[in-house]
C-alpha cells in the first residue's frame, strides 16, 4: 500500500522531461526572433532600394556600408575616431550621473534649498542643450572640453529628477522608526534613504547612458576635430552617405553597449528585488 502511495506522488519522469523541454525551447524563441528580424530588415536593406531604383548615393545597400567600413577603417582611422566617442562618452556619462545624484541627494536631504533653486533648475532643464555646443566653443575653443560639457549637462537632469523624486517618495514610516532609535541624519541617509533610492538612481543611469551618446555627438557635430560625430559631418560634405550610415550605426552600437553595461551593473546591485518573468 506505502509502495503505491509512494508511486504516485513521485513525478513522471516523461512529464518532467517535457516541461524541461518546453523551458528549454521558449528560452531558444526570444533570441531567435530578434534574430530573425534582423535578418529580414538587413536583407530588405540589401535589396529593396535598388528593386525601387533608389540611388546608392541616398541609401546604400548592406554590401557598400561593409565596403565603406573597411576604407574607413584602412583610410580614414576609424579606430580613432571609435575610440574617442567611446571614452568621452562614458567619462561624460560618469561625470554627469556623479553631479546629476549628489544634487539630487543634497536637494532632497534640504527642502528650503529645493524649494529655493528649483526656478533655476527648471529653466536650465527647459534649456534645449544643444544650444550651449556654440556657446561652450567659444568659450573652451575647439576641444574635448566643449563636447564633454553638453554631455554632462544632458547627462545630469534625467539622474537628478529621479534621485530627487526618490527621496520625496521615501517610507515615511521607516525614516520615522529610524529615528526613533536614535540614529543620525547620516545613519538614516546610509540606512533608510539611499538604499530606496538606488531603483530610481539606476533607472536614471540607464536613460543617461544613452544620452550620453547624444550629447557626445551633438559636440563632435558643432565643433571637433575627431569622433563619430566629426565622420557624420565630413561624410555630408564629401556626399558619402555610407560614411554617415556607418558613424550612426557605430554611434548607436556605443550606446547599446553603455546600456546593458549600466543594466548588468543594476540587476548586480538590484539583486535583491524580484523580477517579473514572462
Amino acid at each position: 500500500m506505502s509502495g503505491a502511495v509512494e508511486s504516485a506522488a513521485a513525478p513522471k519522469p516523461s512529464r518532467a522531461f517535457g516541461g524541461a523541454r518546453r523551458d528549454w525551447a521558449g528560452s531558444l524563441m526570444l533570441p531567435a526572433a530578434t534574430l530573425s528580424v534582423a535578418v529580414v530588415v538587413l536583407l530588405a536593406w540589401q535589396f529593396l532600394p535598388p528593386a525601387f531604383g533608389v540611388p546608392k548615393y541616398v541609401i546604400p545597400t548592406v554590401t557598400d556600408l561593409v565596403a565603406e567600413m573597411g576604407r574607413m577603417w584602412a583610410d580614414e582611422d576609424l579606430a580613432q575616431h571609435v575610440v574617442s566617442t567611446a571614452v568621452w562618452s562614458v567619462v561624460g556619462f560618469v561625470l554627469g550621473g556623479l553631479f546629476g545624484a549628489v544634487f539630487g541627494y543634497l536637494l532632497g536631504l534640504s527642502p528650503l534649498w529645493e524649494k529655493v533653486l528649483s526656478p533655476y533648475l527648471l529653466g536650465l532643464q527647459i534649456a534645449p542643450k544643444v544650444a550651449f555646443a556654440p556657446l561652450f566653443i567659444m568659450w573652451f575653443g575647439y576641444n574635448a572640453m566643449p563636447k564633454l560639457l553638453v554631455t554632462v549637462l544632458i547627462v545630469f537632469f534625467p539622474i537628478l529628477v529621479n534621485v530627487l523624486q526618490s527621496m520625496r517618495v521615501a517610507d515615511r514610516d521607516l525614516v520615522n522608526l529610524a529615528r526613533a532609535y536614535s540614529m543620525s541624519r547620516a545613519q538614516v541617509f546610509w540606512k533608510v534613504l539611499f538604499p530606496s533610492s538606488m531603483p530610481s538612481l539606476m533607472a536614471g543611469l540607464r536613460i543617461g547612458a544613452t544620452l550620453a551618446v547624444i550629447g557626445i555627438t551633438v559636440g563632435e557635430v558643432v565643433g571637433s576635430q575627431v569622433g563619430l560625430g566629426y565622420l557624420i559631418v565630413y561624410g555630408q560634405g564629401a556626399a558619402n552617405t555610407a560614411m554617415v550610415f556607418n558613424a550612426i550605426i557605430l554611434l548607436t552600437v556605443i550606446g547599446i553597449a553603455m546600456y546593458w553595461a549600466v543594466a548588468a551593473i543594476e540587476a548586480r546591485v538590484l539583486h535583491y528585488i524580484p523580477r517579473a518573468v514572462a
